[in-house]
């Protein structure tokens, strides 16, 4: 052990452990959520679209997905919820001015949107949101800041003193973009939350689907249709019996027709119809024979 050319072990070398778990790069895990098409990995470009759930698609993508499932083979598992164009909302994005067009995604970690209020980059360093009734993207803190000075300090006692708004009128807010009201409660949503964040946004939208009212089918509506226009047109199809005096005139054009044809008709014919005379009482074997003993 020593002093002989060799090397001396030590425990790494000696007791075999665990390997550690791989772990991801959470630079490039922020990179290709803020930078990337969640569906299609392909870089956003305008028009980009978020769902429900606060992620970001190139509109081309969603469109390739909808028109056929298949398209994409990770397709169900990212965006399964959206089921239409109205699960998704075009955002309108702010574009970056510092940043060229032509640059390059891979050169430079520059984000070619910003927010209007606050001119932060929108790279995934601070949260953004955008409102669902316009669309319009802000920062978090820009937005927030800019809806709490827009406040009264009157409806922020009330609010303060009673916990919580009065009506729904009083949640209502106008962008700061457009002047489109929202509810900051309801028409706020994240963009790229985290994982837990995101199941509450889950949960929420399941719950908004099942106040949707059920939508009838088309099929449905066109039987109803059918249904309610032959409805009154068996109405007028149903048949009255026929009148007496038709009847009776009827029967009688008939008896005079008979009696005509056997008017004309001649005495050999007029036999085989019988004259008219009760039968005689013969039986099967002297019927219609002549016999010399009868």
């Amino acid at each position: 052990m020593g002093n002989d050319g060799g090397s001396i072990p030590d425990r790494r070398d000696l007791v075999r452990t665990k390997a550690k778990a791989e772990q991801a790069d959470k630079a490039n895990q922020t990179r290709a959520r803020w930078f990337f098409c969640a569906l299609s990995k392909r870089p956003l470009q305008d028009p980009i679209v978020s769902c429900a759930l606060g992620k970001l698609y190139n509109k081309d993508s969603i469109l390739e997905y909808l028109i056929d499932k298949s398209a994409y083979g990770d397709g169900e598992r990212i965006c399964g919820h959206i089921r239409s164009l109205k699960d998704v909302k075009t955002l309108r994005l702010t574009p970056n001015t510092s940043v060229s067009p032509s640059t390059s995604l891979d050169l430079t970690l520059r984000s070619p949107f910003v927010c209007p209020l606050n001119l932060k980059e929108m790279n995934g360093v601070q949260p953004f949101v955008y409102i669902s009734t316009c669309g319009c993207v802000f920062s978090q803190a820009g937005l927030k800041t800019v809806v709490s000075a827009s406040s009264s300090p009157k409806e922020k006692n009330k609010v303060l003193a009673q916990g919580e708004p009065t009506s729904h009128e009083q949640e209502l807010e106008l962008c700061p973009q457009c002047a489109t009201k929202f509810s900051r409660l309801d028409d706020i949503v994240v963009l790229n939350p985290l994982p837990e964040e995101e199941e509450h946004m889950r949960e929420k939208m399941e719950q908004q689907r099942l106040k949707e009212p059920t939508r009838k089918s088309k099929k449905r509506k066109n039987a109803s249709s059918v249904d309610d226009s032959e409805a009154p047109a068996n109405k007028k199809k149903v048949v009255t019996p026929m009148q007496p005096s038709i009847a009776a005139v009827s029967r009688a054009a008939l008896a005079m027709e008979e009696a005509k044809r056997k008017a004309t008709m001649s005495e050999a014919v007029k036999s085989l119809y019988g004259d008219g005379k009760p039968a005689r009482n013969e039986t099967f074997m002297t019927r219609g024979t002549f016999t010399r003993y009868a």
